[in-house]
């Protein structure tokens, strides 16, 4: 393996800063690190990454903005189909995951690397991810998972990187923390079992607001495009700017237990402010605006495409099959969202759109209508009982 090159998925945190000492000095591989960026770091931690990275030793470390590209392949289709995986989760880290794969694939590619390296545990989703875009686009390449290979613990990985001498805030290290545009997930020794929850400090963005706010989320075609007084080109910039007045009420924090694709069952903690108001606001304006056939197959379509993308199955061409189906569905999904912020809760207030379904010139539900009659109704109502009315009579059940 001397001098043989190895690209390296890289964030700076304790598993990478591990693999590249790892891959570098205990097996003589010419490491080049890539970080992909999906929202989550500032050009300042970039630059941070970037430098720790050499620091480390690696040969070469590029940095790859995907942030609009990951909002347009995937975060975009979540929000149709409102996708919270259990009814909780916004699939914070399992979206991004598929990009960052995906372009990493790329950048291994392009300098025809021999090996390629991810710094996943053996008892979690990523390294399934990871491991299913590799092999679909590079089947020559070698995949090189150290962490998972050697089943470390936090502990020993820490213990090897002092021996090394290299420094870092090890007690920050304690807690595994992946930020990006769709939310931050945070797991330590907290979610390893069924009982317990995260400190205030493991969270990302500290509680600072008690005082309510009351917000106004604008929507073209199901896009989110504006927030209060501010319209925003892009609808990553209007997310980020929903994440920055929200994320300090305390939003979006939960923890998330499911079924890993690995079949064990696994919890992890998250703070997803925008997200979570995003997917809510979207999901009040297409009650109104949607019908109950369009609402019922949307959903049972949505929860399809969240499952299977968080098992890594991106790449199914089917799923291409579904974007279309939910892009469809909001060819009419345009308005305003009325909502306000509490600490820790929010309340949807109401919404105001042309598209509204429950225009008052149609009547008003429990009170009168303007578009049929009393004898409309029982005419209605005695074709549409008829079937069931001839099975209870000829078989006499109650």
């Amino acid at each position: 393996m001397e001098n043989k090159k190895v690209v390296l998925a890289f964030s700076g945190g304790l598993d990478t800063s591990y693999c590249v000492k790892y891959l570098s000095e205990d097996k003589g591989l010419e490491v080049h690190s890539v970080l992909v960026n999906t929202g989550g770091f500032s050009p300042e931690e970039l630059r941070n990454v970037e430098a720790r990275a050499y620091e480390l030793g690696v040969k070469t470390h590029t940095t790859i903005e995907e942030t609009e590209n990951y909002y347009q392949k995937v975060v975009k289709y979540l929000i149709f189909g409102n996708v919270l995986k259990n009814g909780t989760y916004p699939l914070s880290v399992s979206a991004e995951r598929i990009s960052q794969a995906m372009a990493i694939a790329r950048h291994a590619q392009n300098l025809d690397a021999d090996f390629i390296a991810h710094g996943s545990t053996g008892a979690g989703n990523d390294q399934v991810r990871f491991d299913m875009i590799f092999q679909t686009f590079l089947p020559n390449a070698e995949i090189i998972t150290p962490i998972r290979d050697m089943k470390l613990s936090r502990e020993e990985e820490i213990e090897y990187l002092k021996s090394k001498g290299v420094e870092m805030d090890f007690e920050k290290a304690a807690y595994s923390v992946n930020q990006g545009l769709w939310g931050t997930s945070v797991g330590g020794k907290e979610t390893l079992s069924s009982n317990g929850y995260l400190p205030e400090e493991a969270f990302p963005t500290q509680v600072s607001k008690d005082v309510p706010e009351e917000i106004e989320l604008g929507y073209e075609k199901g896009e989110l495009k504006s927030v209060n007084d501010k319209d925003f080109e892009s609808s990553v910039k209007a997310i980020q700017y929903l994440e920055s007045l929200a994320a300090p009420f305390g939003i979006g924090r939960d923890i998330h237990v499911g079924d890993t694709i690995i079949g064990i069952k696994g919890r992890v903690g998250f703070e997803a402010a925008s997200a979570i108001l995003t997917i809510k606001a979207h999901q009040a304006l297409e009650k109104h605006i949607l019908t109950k056939w369009q609402i019922y197959w949307k959903d049972q379509i949505a929860s399809f495409y969240g499952n299977w993308l968080h098992e890594g199955q991106f790449m199914d061409p089917v799923m291409r099959d579904f974007e279309q189906m939910l892009e469809s569905t909001q060819r009419n999904v345009t308005g305003r969202v009325f909502v306000k912020l509490h600490p820790y809760h929010f309340q949807i207030l109401g919404i105001e759109s042309k598209h509204d379904l429950m225009a008052a010139k149609f009547g008003h539900y429990g009170e009168m209508n303007n578009a049929w009659t009393g004898d409309d109704v029982k005419g209605f109502a005695k074709i549409f009982g008829n079937q069931n009315a001839i099975y209870h009579q000829i078989n006499s059940e109650l």
